[in-house]
């Protein structure tokens, strides 16, 4: 049977789409051969072949060259295979082109439909192919819909779910808003790629410092660590091998240019950006920020527990709302922090120096007479 049409359009489709012909041919003679048997009920052997050269599709039935005939449908005796070629022998295959009628009709609808198919297959399998590499990253994407809480928004004609736990408590969406997206889990599903984003993990503020600030980009300036209780506070930890570089004051910027464009994407979210250090007992100390640390001194290493003292008029400020500060620095620093006042710390030491059954002052110790 000629097409020539058929086998344009394919090629057409190749350049339009970028997909290889071939799938679309394998996918066909496949389907077709479903489709012939189901049309003529014949339970023979067949294959169905395209040919995007000489533009034909013919289809194939075989006979098993038997010694006894015990199924007229897919078996022809040796006697009868010699009679169209001397050269069969059992077991060989004898093979004709059939074409009932109306198969044309059918075939045209079949093709239609397993073309659709791969299509929307294989441009599946394209963008899940393009958009894998992009786990991790930072995207600007579009609000198609809304459904209750959560927002639909497209990436490369692609679906993806901003669920309400992934959305800041200051983030207001209209459908055609352009948003930015950190693309948090990448699957693939039955009905195409599944892709999860979100705006309050840490990494979305980690990757608009990246694009914020050309040192970040460089690596000049590393992030060492980040932590987020979205839409309340950010705390990020940077440090720079280059002693003539500030990594704090290239990431806030000029007059702040560069730390206030990150606060408005993320609505007024309070951003402690601190030089990180290797001593711990330092870490612990900046990364109580903004309050004022007095003293730090290790409980128990092995656990990494620490207590940390401050004045009395920081004592608010270093625990924070909630204890948000401290919360947010203990994860900061992989340590658990007990922050105390300094009247409190002192109350504390002088009742370990306090000998409880005798209820005296504590008496210091003299040196030694020489």
């Amino acid at each position: 049977m000629k097409s020539q049409d058929f086998f344009l359009a394919l090629d057409a489709l190749e350049s339009e789409k970028r997909i290889k012909k071939e799938i679309f041919i394998d996918a066909l003679e496949t389907a077709l051969v479903i489709a012939y048997k189901k049309h003529t009920g014949d339970a023979k052997a067949v294959e169905v072949k395209l040919d995007p050269d000489k533009y034909t599709i013919d289809i194939i039935a075989y006979l098993e060259v038997v010694e006894q005939v015990e199924d007229k449908e897919t078996q022809i005796s040796l006697e009868d295979a010699r009679l169209i070629d001397k050269k069969y022998k059992i077991g060989d295959r004898v093979a004709e082109k059939v074409m009932p009628k109306d198969f044309g009709r059918i075939a045209a609808q079949t093709a239609k439909q397993v073309i659709m198919q791969k299509l929307r297959e294989v441009e599946s399998e394209l963008a899940y192919s393009e958009l894998s590499q992009k786990e991790g990253e930072l995207i600007t994407c579009v609000v198609r819909r809304i459904d209750g809480k959560n927002v639909y928004v497209e990436i490369n004609k692609l679906e993806a779910l901003l669920m309400p736990q992934d959305q800041a408590p200051s983030d207001r969406f209209n459908v055609g808003d352009r948003i930015k997206v950190y693309v948090k889990k990448i699957k693939a599903g039955s009905r195409g790629p599944q892709i999860t984003v979100s705006r309050t993990v840490a990494g979305f503020v980690k990757r608009l410092f990246e694009i914020e600030v050309p040192e970040i980009a460089a690596g000049l300036v590393t992030i060492k660590s980040i932590v987020r209780e979205a839409g309340y506070r950010t705390k990020m930890a940077v440090y720079c091998e280059d002693g003539n570089v500030d990594p704090v004051g290239a990431c806030v910027g000029n007059r702040g240019m560069r730390v206030n464009a990150i606060v408005s994407e993320l609505g007024g979210e309070k951003i402690d950006i601190i030089p990180w250090h290797n001593d711990p007992l330092e870490f612990i100390a900046r990364a109580l920020s903004p309050a004022k640390v007095a003293m730090v001194e290790v409980v128990d290493e092995i656990e990494r527990s620490a207590k940390v003292v401050v004045d009395d008029n920081m004592l608010s400020l270093a625990i924070g709302k909630d204890g948000q500060n401290a919360r947010i620095a203990a994860r900061l620093t992989g340590w658990k922090i007990d922050v105390k006042s300094y009247s409190n710390y002192m109350k504390s030491q002088y009742a370990e120096n306090v000998d409880p059954e005798l209820n005296e002052e504590p008496v210091e110790e003299l040196g030694e007479l020489n």
